[in-house]
């Protein structure tokens, strides 16, 4: 059994796939699973329409590419920055597909906890960790018969990424804790904000699983190359938080319009929308007026991507511009695994050989707490444990025996610089 840490709300959360649990343990192994909860059942889940409300040339083409393509189980990977309208991309041409009155299932795999992956997208049988109290279907087959988009795919676990290439190619899974093996039949389709090539040459993403997600690529604007969309997407916007709030149809005025296509949306349409919800809660009467807009001042030109960074950030790529690129190139030369223990340990003894070996100055210049310090140190034999008193005021270092030959510094210094 693995060892995977307790989460007791999994089973709480998804509770609805223990009627599905039931009837599907009656099947054979490899028969295809035929109860589906009664949500799905009935036809697609809320979200499985195949609105389009985009207007944009850009989004046009988009549109009659997906259509193009929506006929077969080919993989369809969306490249584009976060909040690019990826997921309704992905929500038409599950809409326009045979698998339009199968579910679809959305997953943000970055959002996904740390060590619930696997039970998560595989589902878990009773007992496969602490907490999993009942056998539980995973994401794949909740999507079964339908669409799973899997959101910031980048993120996945390279672990995770080759028992989704085996899903893919088999068309049947585990559940975490179990050999048995079960049929599913899901269309993945997949969403990235990052570049997978890149990812890939730097093996962080298998090859095998970019090629199987990515058999048509489309990109996917963001919202500033995309002015035609903003006021339909803000209309639209309005719309569905008119209906959710119970309010009456509101309209944006001319002035309203015209901000809006003046601002360059750097967080796309989950930035248009908040917008939109805001000014809701704010305006009074019937009309949104560039007065209700609360907007951060857009620059005439967007900005290159460095300069938005924080101070830290600029100050760690203008080091990089110097010769601490040339630095980490040569270290990834030389080592071809354990390259970033090997330059922490490294920066940790040059700064505490700057300091004059004392752990507190040292711990303050790295930012680390010095019981992190000491214990690195102890780990590499740079000190070893002291045999004196601990009686030492909290501003200095204790007593510390120093491995012979470790450093400069003979043993006889230890107590005022330790």
């Amino acid at each position: 059994m693995s060892s995977i840490p307790s989460w007791p709300l999994h089973s709480s959360l998804r509770s609805q796939g223990r009627d599905a649990e039931a009837a599907r343990e009656q099947a054979h192994t490899f028969n295809v699973p035929e109860f589906r909860p009664a949500s799905q059942a009935a036809g697609p889940a809320p979200g499985n329409d195949a609105a389009w409300v985009l207007q944009d040339p850009a989004s046009e083409q988009l549109r009659q590419m997906l259509e193009q393509v929506a006929s077969s189980d080919a993989g369809v990977l969306f490249l584009g920055d976060a909040g690019a309208d990826k997921e309704m991309a992905a929500r038409y041409l599950h809409g326009m597909s045979g698998r339009r009155n199968g579910p679809f299932v959305s997953v943000n795999c970055g959002a996904l906890a740390e060590g619930m992956i696997q039970a998560e997208l595989f589902g878990h049988v009773q007992g496969a960790f602490s907490g999993a109290f009942d056998n539980l279907p995973g994401r794949l087959e909740e999507a079964h018969l339908g669409t799973l988009f899997l959101d910031e795919v980048e993120d996945l676990p390279l672990h995770m990424q080759s028992k989704l290439v085996r899903v893919l190619q088999e068309r049947t899974l585990s559940r975490m804790g179990s050999q048995q093996r079960i049929a599913v039949d899901v269309r993945v389709v997949a969403a990235s904000s990052k570049s997978l090539e890149q990812a890939v040459a730097s093996r962080k993403f298998r090859e095998d699983l970019y090629y199987l997600l990515g058999v048509v690529r489309l990109p996917v604007l963001p919202l500033r190359q995309r002015p035609a969309d903003i006021i339909a997407l803000a209309e639209h916007f309005i719309h569905t938080c008119c209906q959710r709030m119970h309010y009456a149809p509101v309209q944006l005025n001319v002035q309203a319009k015209e901000k809006l296509l003046g601002h360059d949306w750097p967080g796309n349409s989950r930035e248009l929308e908040n917008v939109i919800q805001r000014s809701l809660l704010l305006s009074r009467g019937l009309h949104i007026g560039a007065q209700d807009l609360s907007l951060t001042e857009a620059p005439a030109q967007l900005a290159p991507l460095a300069e938005a960074w924080p101070a830290e950030h600029q100050q760690a790529k203008a080091l990089a511009d110097v010769d601490l690129d040339e630095t980490l190139e040569s270290l990834c030369d030389i080592h071809d695994t354990g390259l970033e223990q090997h330059v922490l340990n490294a920066l940790l003894l040059k700064v505490w050989q700057r300091n004059r070996y004392n752990q507190v100055h040292t711990a303050k210049q790295l930012g680390i707490s010095r019981s992190v310090v000491r214990a690195r140190l102890l780990r590499l034999g740079e000190i070893l444990p002291s045999s004196g008193t601990q009686g030492v005021a909290d501003k200095e270092d204790p007593p510390l025996i120093m491995r012979p030959g470790s450093t400069e510094r003979s043993s006889a210094a230890g107590t005022a610089l330790g």
